[in-house]
């Protein structure tokens, strides 16, 4: 999401994305009801409970082993050594049990009577409660200079939304939620990190599939906690779909390519983070998990939508299985990898490995009953279905020549045997699989689909065996893999959400943000002399006195070059066009006006490059900083590693926010008063 710019307290469009500054509402999305008992929320709650106790039991351990080193003594060690092995057996037990929770593919699934493969889900990262009130209220008093107490509405908003984001429900409002958060991030990290200075406060989260937990003080870990979070509920929502219906499928295909999509750009833009989950190795995984699943649903797709009769279709059907077994098959290494071996759940593991079996099986099984099932074409059809066949074995098959095979029924059975029997041998190797895993052996559905998928190919099998055949079945080549619809990644789409700048009233972030600083306020009184006040002004939001007349009236007063007007007459200018203040000026009688102003530091020194570039090309933008996280240096964290964080492409901002043009270089957008 690039940063957005700020032109009005009413809003404005940055590239499609809805950003409101005024006065709006907070948000009216809600996460779900924590107390709400369905399968899924209770699910949660024990994964909240079990990520708890890990915590404990890891505090304790690390206490325990600093006193084992620390310590000389020989009967203490050996005490402290026995309960050291007392933690590790119970964070074993906790790990095994956060693992089966993990695995509870059937609280994820949908409810209808159809039967289909059932799809791995990913749950929720838990986050602790956070109180910002107190580090959000001294920032502002001491970075703004504004009353802290003032904003306690915008910072307990802020922190509603942060409660409801870790309850979201699993829906388009859940998704959209999260997106809200996710951009209300960027507005907190404008106005309240500063690049040199930590605010204070820790963000914790809880591993996904580990629950070992992590903390940091950038805002980085933060954000990219909720992406994978975003990640997470559309696995959610893709797992719940009836794909039995082509509407089903088709959102459960969008549901698991968005997914994709979150796992890549939270793998693109961070390095070293702090949990196993959100590493290059884990997150690698998540998106090939989620393209074969997409996959999967396009095969799906592909059975409802072509006639099953038909010599062609069956082929198609049967390199779409062999692309569906490719991608799990590339799941399954990936998944055996060192660094993922041991953090993915032995179930995931099986269960991609069974899938990939029993895509195979289906494979061979559809080459078969095209051979088997389907007349021998006629001549007009015979160099189309000669051209398929060319390309759908990785080897051709041994025998008669390819015109002579399309053409004998008796040939076609042979080879239509030799891919049964090669079906019927991975689908016994599927249910062969799936028996040791005890999490899958519960799995009804799983078992069921395995089941009815062996006995359709035995009894296609006895049907074309012929008790006078003496020849040995060869062996069947495999089948070529081949999809007509390729996934796609789709990143995150923030754009679609509206966000409102909770923190709208400390002025638009040109110049009031976390990066800048500035002198205290100061109160101008300005009486108009013979030619006005003497001032040049210029820009929007907040206006910028752009030049100053030696010897007049404003000089006198004590105002100067780059001095931005907060205020007139007591009344807030920050978010005031060029024309409101004007007209505010211009209504002042002979006791004059009060004029509020602050000056940037560290302004005067870039004075004589803004003059310089005013006057060639007046009113030309100012580079502007979008860097979300552009850190120089790290926040402290207690984390073992450091979250790198990421940097958007600079962009130039439509409005000046500072020149030092004198007076007499007055540009077109420029007034002199």
């Amino acid at each position: 999401m690039m940063p957005p710019e700020e032109e009005s307290p009413d809003g404005d469009r940055d590239g499609g994305l809805v950003l409101l500054h005024g006065p709006k509402s907070g948000s009216a999305r809600k996460g779900c009801d924590p107390f709400a008992q369905t399968q899924r929320s209770k699910l949660q709650h024990r994964r909240a409970r079990i990520n708890q106790q890990i915590n404990k039991e890891m505090r304790m351990r690390a206490g325990a082993e600093n006193l084992f080193r620390a310590t000389s003594n020989h009967k203490v060690k050996e005490t402290v050594a026995l309960e050291l092995s007392y933690v590790n057996s119970n964070l074993q037990l906790l790990k095994e049990e956060l693992e089966e929770l993990n695995s509870s593919m059937d609280v994820y699934q949908n409810d209808s009577e159809s039967i289909s493969v059932p799809m791995i889900p990913l749950g929720l990262k838990e986050t602790k409660e956070l109180d910002l009130l107190v580090p959000l209220k001294d920032f502002i008093s001491e970075h703004y200079g504004e009353e802290g107490v003032l904003f306690e509405k915008e910072i307990k908003e802020f922190m509603e939304l942060r409660q409801a984001m870790r309850t979201p429900s699993r829906n388009e409002a859940g998704l959209e939620l999260l997106m809200e958060y996710y951009n209300q991030l960027y507005f907190l990290d404008s106005r309240f990190f500063p690049p040199t200075k930590t605010l204070g406060v820790f963000f914790h989260w809880y591993d996904s599939l580990t629950g070992v937990p992590s903390h940091q003080r950038a805002l980085a870990f933060e954000k990219g906690s909720v992406l994978f979070n975003l990640g997470a509920l559309h696995t959610q929502i893709g797992a719940r779909q009836d794909r039995a219906s082509l509407p089903g499928l088709n959102q459960a295909i969008d549901a698991f390519q968005k997914a994709a999509g979150a796992f890549n750009y939270l793998k693109e833009n961070f390095s070293n983070a702090p949990s196993l989950d959100m590493s290059a190795a884990s997150l690698t995984m998540l998106v090939r998990l989620m393209v074969a699943q997409v996959q999967e649903c396009v095969f799906e797709k592909m059975t409802l939508l072509r006639a099953q009769n038909d010599f062609l279709a069956r082929l198609q059907l049967a390199q779409e299985a062999a692309r569906v077994e490719d991608v799990y098959s590339l799941v399954h290494q990936t998944m055996n990898q060192p660094h993922v071996k041991d953090y993915v759940p032995f179930s995931w593991t099986t269960m991609v490995q069974v899938k990939s079996e029993h895509f195979k099986a289906l494979s061979h099984y559809f080459a078969a009953i095209a051979l088997c099932d389907c007349p021998a074409p006629s001549d007009a059809e015979l160099l189309e279905q000669e051209k398929a066949f060319l390309q759908f074995h990785v080897t051709m098959p041994e025998g008669p020549s390819l015109r002579v095979l399309l053409q004998d029924p008796e040939e076609r059975r042979k080879l239509g045997k030799a891919h049964l029997k090669k079906a019927i041998m991975k689908h016994e190797e599927a249910m062969r699989i799936h028996g040791l895993c005890k999490i899958l052996r519960k799995m009804d559905i799983l078992q069921e689909v395995l089941s009815f998928a062996h006995k359709r190919s035995l009894s296609k099998y006895s049907e074309i065996d012929h008790e006078e055949d003496f020849f040995e079945t060869g062996e069947a080549p495999d089948i070529h893999p081949k999809t007509h619809q390729k996934p796609e990644i789709k990143s995150p789409n923030f754009s679609q959400v509206k966000v409102t700048d909770l923190f709208h009233r400390l002025g638009p972030l040109s110049v009031f943000s976390a990066k800048n600083k500035w002198y205290p306020a100061r109160r101008v009184h300005l009486m108009r002399g013979e030619n006005g006040f003497g001032f040049t002004l210029r820009g929007d939001s907040p206006v910028l006195i752009a030049g100053v007349i030696p010897g007049g009236c404003a000089a006198e007063a004590g105002l100067k070059e780059g001095d931005y007007i907060i205020s007139v007459n007591g009344k807030d200018c920050k978010w005031s066009k060029h024309a409101e203040v004007v007209q505010l000026l211009k209504s002042t009688g002979k006791e004059g006006v009060d004029i509020g102003v602050i000056t940037l530091q560290g302004s005067e020194c870039s004075k004589a490059v803004d003059r310089k570039a005013a006057v060639t090309s007046s009113g030309s933008g100012m580079p502007k900083s979008n860097k979300e996280n552009s850190r120089k240096s790290l926040m402290n964290s207690k984390s073992a590693s450091t979250l790198l964080v990421w940097s958007k492409k600079s962009k130039r901002s439509k409005k000046s926010t500072y020149s030092g043009v004198p007076f007499t270089a007055v540009g077109d957008n420029e007034a002199m008063y």
